[in-house]
């Protein structure tokens, strides 16, 4: 496995991959409680308000943080800032008494991540000459091993220690502050500031990656938070097992997220992301139709399992798709551009997914995300995008610019 997918890969991916481990390890104690206890507190809608808060917060700030960085030629300050942040907000979550503490400070948490995301991504493409799925992959697949650690650690804790939601979310503050430590050896290379405006630079982006923004925009809207999968679940359940299962199945889905997520980014590098990207589309598409119409523990298992292996082809692989179809010396602008798109969409996403939901029925969330899901399948097509390939071209009108 090592001489297969690790061959030639930067230290700077490893070292930014074993911070994104522990940073994970922290975040997923929080994250497969958080939908349950958020539910608890303020009903259905207030899930659907703080995943979408949560994703349109850190990736609204993704596009200035990049632009930034993109201007003054230093990544790495935003990095570390970045880490910092969420660890601070993630104590303070900890101290959490009511629906609305919660949803404010589990938002703000994400502003970390509107921090770091764009300037992190940036180095590791920078890091890798060619390849750059592989190394995405990679460091996405150290990300997701801390969180299956992270998943399986909040299960141990609730189910054999007895530990509270809020004692859970200590622990996981000050882990998040350990992961700051292998960011110290991270190499920057150096970069000249570019002299540049924001307005102008959106306005040379080529007209390939303007299309890809704009399906991705549109999938966006059908990507509801996560944590309707999980209360979807837990509402088979009951007493102490409303709460393990859901955690569980919440470890199945980013054991298959880690498994599948350098494969399938050495797949993008072999025959073009488009295609990688459109497999994961459809599969999320069939994942929602089957939780609008299918419920049962077997069921449930193949179903999380499924949404890890679509999440494994489209994250990173969006990510390294998007670096391929910008220049080179706005990628980190680029990059902070399609991150604050799609996060735009986030909070109408899972708003709508929540007032579906709370008005007609879980069903009606699913049905929804699974129609626009494949919608942007059919505009994959339309536009071509499916035919772009890696690194210098490809067919379709005007490769890889």
């Amino acid at each position: 496995m090592r001489n297969k997918y690790l061959n030639g890969i930067s230290p700077n991916i490893l070292l930014l991959g074993i911070v994104s481990f522990l940073n994970d390890l922290s975040s997923e104690m929080i994250m497969p409680i958080l939908p349950m206890f958020v539910k608890a507190l303020g009903g259905t809608l207030a899930v659907g308000l703080v995943g979408g808060l949560r994703d349109s917060i850190s990736s609204i700030m993704k596009v200035f943080c990049g632009y930034w960085a993109d201007k003054t030629g230093r990544r790495k300050i935003f990095v570390y800032s970045g880490y910092l942040t969420s660890a601070f907000l993630k104590l303070l979550l900890a101290l959490s008494k009511t629906c609305r503490h919660a949803v404010i400070f589990a938002a703000l948490e994400r502003v970390g991540k509107g921090l770091r995301a764009a300037s992190r991504d940036a180095i590791i493409a920078d890091s890798m000459a060619t390849e750059i799925g592989k190394g995405f992959g990679v460091h996405r697949a150290l990300d997701t091993s801390g969180a299956i650690l992270g998943s399986i650690v909040v299960f141990l804790l609730f189910w054999f220690f007895g530990f509270g939601f809020r004692l859970i979310i200590l622990v996981a503050g000050v882990i998040a502050f350990v992961s700051l430590v292998p960011l110290r050896f991270v190499e920057e290379g150096k970069k000249e500031p570019q002299d540049i405006t924001l307005r102008v630079s959106l306005k040379n982006f080529p007209k390939s990656l303007k299309l890809f923004i704009l399906i991705s925009a549109i999938f966006a809207l059908a990507n509801f938070s996560y944590m309707f999968f999980i209360i979807r679940a837990q509402e088979f359940f009951t007493a102490r097992l409303s709460i393990g299962v859901p955690i569980l199945l919440y470890v199945l889905f980013n054991i298959f997220y880690a498994g599948f997520a350098i494969p399938l980014g050495t797949v993008s590098d072999k025959i073009g992301g488009g295609k990688v990207i459109i497999f994961g589309y459809l599969l999320f598409s069939l994942t929602s139709f089957g939780f609008a119409f299918l419920a049962s523990l077997p069921v449930f298992i193949v179903l999380f399992a499924l949404y890890g292996i679509s999440y494994a082809a489209i994250d990173g692989n969006q990510r390294a798709f998007v670096s391929d179809l910008s220049p080179q010396q706005l990628k980190a602008t680029a990059l902070g551009t399609f991150h604050t798109t799609i996060g735009l969409m986030a909070l109408p996403a899972s708003l709508i997914a929540g007032l579906l939901w709370q008005n007609i029925g879980p069903n009606a969330t699913f049905i929804y995300g699974g129609t626009l899901g494949f919608t942007s399948v059919f505009l994959f097509f339309v536009f071509g995008m499916w035919t772009q390939k890696r690194r210098g071209g490809g067919t379709g009108w005007g490769g890889n610019r």
